[in-house]
């Protein structure tokens, strides 16, 4: 006879599988988003569309071939929409305000002047680490806000000028997007402002008021450079240093040579937090946009920074094919342990590593 199974409250059930390591519905749109293609990108630009705007850019700042492949081929196509906004680039010492200005300035170009404006902010990375912050949309919350403004921060990654490696190429798909004012951010002086410039049609520095002993730190060629000057936080006890700091600019500039465009570059003074001041300066990018279309200097400007950007390319292919090169890279770090134990000279190393990429 057989025993009747024991009765019990317990019972085994199925066990639960792995989670998985990567969200589903992030790993479904990574899958959508790898999908598009150039025609897909060129057209979701082109028509306005901030997510294949989004997209484009993060295929730009790819590191992978495919993604360069790709993004060489939306920039190309994109060419022939770009070339009708006014670029700004915007400069000035840490904490002389510029993500504040940019957001006052902004908002004054999307409702004053009827002006799309794209802000190209370059957060700072660390050397160690090379992570950024990327707080700009913070920073500029009421523009991020407006339907006629986009914020793209980018990383610098300890590139030339406090300058994101793609920011000229990011300017030209923020351009066929339709932004009539494309402004470029940079981590601040200190470094070389040279790749600013060289993307630029307008270059703005921000001078702190009551700055004297910071303002003979800022290296001449930076001034030299600017196409306009302002004295920001020009506003409540700062008020009457900010008019003093740029009287004192505007002789300092006077014993610069004289610009060959025939261009006077105006020195004003402003407050971001109370948005005074800041129709003039927009008044003064438009004026300077005249002289230089009238004199003939604006298109010749645009097809030098062509050219610069040309060698700079060529300068940048040829160091990661060095660098890439097999026998290069084996002998590399033998020829760097001499140099570091005095074995060797960094001169002699270099020819010979050259010799060996040259083969």
């Amino acid at each position: 006879m057989k025993k009747s199974p024991k009765k019990t409250a317990l019972s085994i059930q199925p066990g639960v599988g792995d989670t998985p390591t990567i969200n589903p519905t992030l790993q479904n749109n990574l899958a959508r988003a790898t999908k598009l293609s150039v025609d897909d990108y060129v057209t979701g630009i082109t028509a306005g569309n901030r997510a294949v705007l989004s997209r484009a850019i993060t295929l730009i700042e790819s590191t992978l071939t495919e993604h360069q492949h790709m993004a060489e081929a939306v920039i190309n196509a994109c060419l022939p929409f770009s070339g009708k906004s006014i670029r700004v680039g915007i400069t000035g010492i840490p904490g002389v305000g510029k993500s504040t200005f940019i957001e006052s300035f902004g908002m004054h170009l999307i409702s004053a002047a009827q002006k799309k404006v794209a802000v190209l902010a370059v957060d700072p990375s660390s050397q160690k680490t090379k992570g950024s912050i990327m707080g700009d949309k913070t920073r500029m919350e009421t523009l991020a806000q407006q339907e006629n403004a986009f914020i793209r921060p980018s990383p610098s990654a300890g590139s030339l000028g406090g300058v994101a490696r793609k920011t000229r190429e990011t300017a030209i798909l923020c351009e066929a997007a339709g932004f009539d004012v494309i402004l470029i951010e940079t981590v601040g002086v200190g470094q070389s402002e040279t790749a600013v410039n060289s993307m630029v049609d307008y270059f703005m520095l921000l001078l702190l008021p009551g700055a004297g002993d910071e303002l003979q730190g800022i290296k001449r060629g930076i001034m030299e450079m600017a196409d306009g000057i302002v004295i920001n936080k020009a506003d409540g006890d700062n008020l009457k240093r900010a008019e003093i700091a740029a009287a004192d600019v505007r002789r300092a500039i006077q014993l610069f040579p004289a610009d060959p465009r025939g261009w006077q570059v105006p020195v004003n003074t402003c407050s971001s937090l109370e948005h005074n001041g800041i129709d003039t300066l927009w008044l003064n990018i438009e004026r300077f946009y005249r002289h230089m279309q009238i004199k003939g200097h604006f298109d010749a400007t645009r097809q030098e920074q062509a050219a610069w950007w040309l060698r700079e390319s060529i300068t940048e292919a040829l160091l990661q094919a060095f660098h890439s090169n097999k026998a290069v890279a084996a002998r590399y770090a033998e020829l760097e342990a001499d140099i570091k134990a005095h074995r060797l000279s960094p001169f002699t190393a270099s020819r010979e590593l050259l010799s060996l990429f040259l083969k």
